[in-house]
């Protein structure tokens, strides 16, 4: 069996809210293979997009450990972790964020120039026709459909060519059709840089596209 790009031990996540501190993730031990796709549901609430973000290092553990292709995460500063994120992951939310005073194509060069990756225009470029928007490169997410801003995030979050794709409900915010048009290129892109794909769905079909699917509740790992 591959080693694993990411392996999370016992792993807990702690909140401080309004009524005191609220326990989202209980204990989770966890390994991901080189090339998987896995897929995370369970119903609202249960720690499914928690889970995800701490294994981005978006959120920080509070207890346990989480290695991500031979690094500790939970041993790293915030900017370390955006470094880590920057150079090996590729982050797609159901939202879209992308900044509106930049065109498709800045939205998706400038993370690439912050990076210092001398080709990021061209390389933005190739990855906006990979997702079929050739024609609409110089448009701005106002004048973008939701099918549309959505495939500018999935080409700005391949565009570093990451090891480790992470998707949050991908597919929340469009219709049904054009949620099926995301998930294709999704996959598509996760075949073409030969990444490791890991996703928070609600839907069944999409669940049934993944190689292993981890079912959760109340934030426990669910059998």
């Amino acid at each position: 069996m591959s080693e694993p790009v990411l392996s999370l031990s016992n792993v807990s996540l702690s909140l401080d809210g309004n009524a005191g501190k609220v326990d989202i993730l209980h204990d989770i031990s966890l390994d991901v293979t080189s090339g998987e796709t896995l897929g995370l549901i369970g119903p609202s609430g249960s720690g499914k997009s928690s889970l995800l973000m701490v294994m981005g290092g978006l959120e920080q553990a509070t207890a346990g450990r989480i290695t991500a292709l031979d690094a500790q995460l939970t041993d790293m500063s915030e900017d370390q972790l955006a470094r880590f994120r920057r150079n090996n992951m590729g982050v797609v939310f159901q939202s879209f964020h992308l900044i509106p005073t930049m065109t498709a194509l800045e939205n998706v060069a400038t993370p690439l120039e912050l990076a210092g990756v001398s080709d990021a225009f061209d390389r933005a470029q190739a990855e906006l026709v990979a997702v079929g928007l050739e024609t609409r490169m110089n448009h701005y997410p106002s004048q973008l459909s939701g099918g549309e801003q959505q495939r500018v995030a999935l080409a700005r979050a391949s565009a570093p060519r990451p090891r480790i794709l992470l998707a949050d409900e991908p597919t929340g915010n469009l219709d049904a059709t054009t949620g099926a048009a995301i998930i294709d290129l999704l996959f598509g892109l996760r075949d073409r840089h030969g990444a490791t794909l890991i996703m928070v769905t609600h839907a069944p079909d999409l669940a049934d596209r993944c190689d292993r699917v981890i079912p959760l509740r109340d934030g426990r790992l669910s059998a």
